[in-house]
């Protein structure tokens, strides 16, 4: 009993943070709307509590939203219980398809991960203080490429589990148009291989914003080797925030002029 009034006292101020903010919530739908357009896919990998999911229908897409936390899937089904428009699928994503072991944090539950590399980071870190991961749940685990094969090919996709980053980027063998990842300053070292791997994937030029403050740090964007140094250079203060990338016209248009096609 006591388990379960943290879990949903924790999924409640959830709630509260991540709607209560009109301003943020504005600046939200403007950075999404760099990327979607009315009708289009997004899927969000990690969606808490569906601030995203809500933003994306603000803006008339459609959106699939993944969320492993029993808990917070309900939450999920009843907010958008009404809406088409949102697809919900009880399932962590990675580099394969199967199951994983997430670690819930019952009173902080956007903090739960499949990471043991995650836990131990954030163990006395600056800005972690009091976090404790004490209930382990087997989920069902999917890829990013299973989900375009079920759903179709997404404008955009949001990136958000915690320390597994680059294991969502693994299991994508095709680049698409726009993504975020969540990065955080006591694991540097995952949203790096996830940029290397989406270099690798397509020609793509990279923005970020710091913690929740849905603003764009860098007047032009970035190549993959000059944002993974802003995130190297970042004070362990700035804790977290999400990196940008988008698929390179120009780079794009210039392949397939080499190729002798024309690129779309």
């Amino acid at each position: 009993m006591r388990e379960s009034l943290q879990t949903w006292l924790g999924v409640a101020r959830s709630l509260r943070i991540y709607y209560g903010d009109r301003p943020r919530r504005d600046a939200m739908d403007a950075i999404h709307a760099r990327f979607l357009r009315k009708g289009d896919l997004a899927f969000d990998v990690g969606s808490h509590v569906g601030d995203r999911v809500a933003s994306f229908r603000r803006l008339g897409a459609r959106a699939v939203a993944l969320e492993p936390q029993p808990a917070l899937a309900r939450t999920l089904s009843l907010l958008f219980a009404l809406d088409r428009g949102v697809v919900i699928e009880r399932r962590a994503v990675g580099s394969r398809e199967g199951e994983i072991e997430i670690k819930l944090n019952l009173r902080n539950p956007t903090v739960a991960t499949a990471s043991t590399e995650f836990i131990e980071a954030a163990g006395g870190a600056p800005g972690w203080e009091g976090q404790a991961w004490t209930r382990s749940l087997k989920v069902p685990l999917t890829t990013l490429d299973a989900l375009i094969a079920r759903h179709g090919e997404p404008a955009f996709v949001k990136i958000d589990v915690e320390g597994l980053e680059d294991e969502v980027i693994a299991g994508l063998t095709r680049p698409l148009k726009a993504l975020s990842l969540e990065f955080t300053t006591i694991q540097r070292d995952v949203a790096m291989r996830a940029i290397e791997r989406l270099a690798r994937l397509g020609p793509y030029r990279f923005n970020a914003a710091i913690g929740e403050s849905q603003k764009l740090e860098h007047r032009e964007p970035l190549d993959a080797r000059a944002i993974s140094h802003w995130v190297a250079d970042l004070p362990i203060a700035a804790n977290s925030g999400d990196v940008y990338a988008a698929l390179d016209p120009a780079a794009l248009r210039s392949t397939g002029e080499r190729n002798g096609t024309r690129a779309a």
